[in-house]
């Protein structure tokens, strides 16, 4: 998506949680100067022109695994139920906030690992990121820069699913999502009515 057709919606966001955009673009600026690679090129190679399938983490992903076609793109954690049923996804998209050293694992076996910025996850982005020896992508919600990219999207999963989108796949299943859970806190729900919004700016019914 370009950015001047995200940029409303990630002012409306901005707005609807009271986040603030210095926040996001000060991540972002960390982010970049984290990165020494950036492997974008492999990201398109694996999704232009093929299946992918979008793994969410709520919990009916162990319940839906037998729907996945093609390439997998994981939200954050939902990599970790993959990895346990001997699924390795393709890609894996997180803002490290459920990141853990198996990441790093499947990172070394060559997992995309696409990170994201945000005002919120600065000290993970400092742990996490120079730990990383695999394929990875950086992006941000706020103005890309070079090498720090905003395929649109706003949580992990529907983050995941914008990308796809944006880098040509050929066919999008959407598992493991449940933007009607109630057993969350008002964060969370508030995350979920977003991310129903910005998923059906691009076709998806969820």
């Amino acid at each position: 998506m370009e950015y001047s057709l995200w940029e409303p919606c990630y002012c409306r966001i901005l707005a609807y949680f009271g986040f603030e955009r210095e926040g996001d673009e000060a991540a972002a600026r960390l982010l970049a100067s984290l990165m020494n690679r950036d492997n974008l090129l492999s990201l398109v190679t694996i999704t232009d022109g093929n299946e992918v399938t979008v793994c969410g983490n709520a919990p009916c992903l162990k319940d839906e695994l037998g729907k996945i076609r093609g390439i997998v793109f994981a939200a954050d954690a939902a990599a970790e139920v993959l990895d346990a049923n001997g699924i390795q996804p393709n890609a894996i998209f997180t803002d490290l906030d459920g990141t853990t050293d198996r990441f790093l694992e499947m990172n070394r076996q060559g997992t995309i690992v696409v990170i994201h910025a945000h005002g919120d996850n600065i000290p993970l982005l400092k742990y996490w990121v120079p730990r990383f020896t695999g394929p990875v992508v950086a992006t941000t919600q706020a103005t890309p820069l070079p090498h720090v990219h905003n395929f649109g999207g706003f949580t992990d999963g529907d983050r995941a699913v914008f990308a796809a989108d944006e880098l040509g796949a050929s066919g999008i299943t959407l598992i493991g999502f449940d933007l009607d859970d109630e057993d969350v806190d008002p964060l969370k729900r508030g995350k979920l009515h977003i991310a129903r919004k910005l998923l059906a700016m691009i076709g998806f019914t969820v």
